[in-house]
């Protein structure tokens, strides 16, 4: 997870209906992140070759006050996947911004056991390129510090996406809290106005404010359901 401070109205144009900004110190972020789906069900049945690829996406993150209290979300821009069938399903059913393009990972271990995890890199291939996020960790994994950016960019427990009508679709994420690896080095190598405008070109390219890695965890994504405005 690489997370870049930025400017509240250049995300203004993509906050769904019925939604806010979500803030941390003052501060919006965007967040180019990459992760394994591994044995994945969708209404528990595992589709064959649909189970373990990667996603690349980038995201940023909204609340919504509610009965229950604020539910604090993340809104993703454009999500990467390797196969045409998910990324469709997800365009024509959900309305989420999917695109299908051909991904890879590499996760290099330190000697000494499943927890020394020395860097992890997600690549994809955009207009005949090679487009890859690198982090190469500093340190031991540790738990997430109450308070700190790490716990605000991981703890966001609900989705929404913006419907063709203009309506919002909400849904629940569930997972437990991850720890993290702080990170050494971070490299983004990407097409960044081809794959997500020209807006984002300044942001992308400049320093990040934080970069981690997270454990992960089994993860259970609820069905969407339109909310009332």
């Amino acid at each position: 997870m690489v997370n870049y401070a930025v400017d509240p109205k250049i995300l203004a144009p993509f906050v769904p209906a019925g939604t806010e900004l979500d803030f941390w110190n003052g501060k919006t972020f965007v967040s180019v992140v990459g992760f394994l789906f591994q044995k994945t069900r969708v209404r528990g049945i595992a589709f064959p070759f649909h189970q373990n690829f990667e996603e690349i996406n980038l995201r940023f993150y909204v609340r919504r006050p509610a009965e229950d209290g604020w539910r604090r979300a993340v809104v993703f821009i454009k999500e990467i996947v390797p196969r045409w069938a998910i990324a469709t399903i997800a365009r024509v059913v959900y309305n989420e911004p999917y695109l299908a393009l051909p991904t890879s990972h590499r996760i290099e271990k330190s000697p000494g056991g499943s927890d020394n995890i020395k860097a992890v890199t997600y690549a994809w291939r955009f207009n005949g390129a090679e487009n890859f996020l690198k982090l190469t960790t500093r340190g031991e994994a540790q738990p997430l510090i109450e308070g700190s950016e790490p716990e605000f960019i991981t703890e966001h427990y609900w989705g929404y996406t913006r419907q063709r009508d203009g309506s919002t679709l909400e849904y629940r994420v569930e997972h437990p809290r991850w720890r993290f690896w702080d990170s050494a080095a971070t490299e983004l190598r990407s097409d960044i106005a081809g794959l997500y405008g020209e807006v984002f070109q300044a942001v992308l390219r400049g320093q990040p404010s934080s970069a981690f890695l997270a454990e992960g965890s089994d993860v259970k994504v609820y069905s969407g359901v339109r909310i009332k405005i």
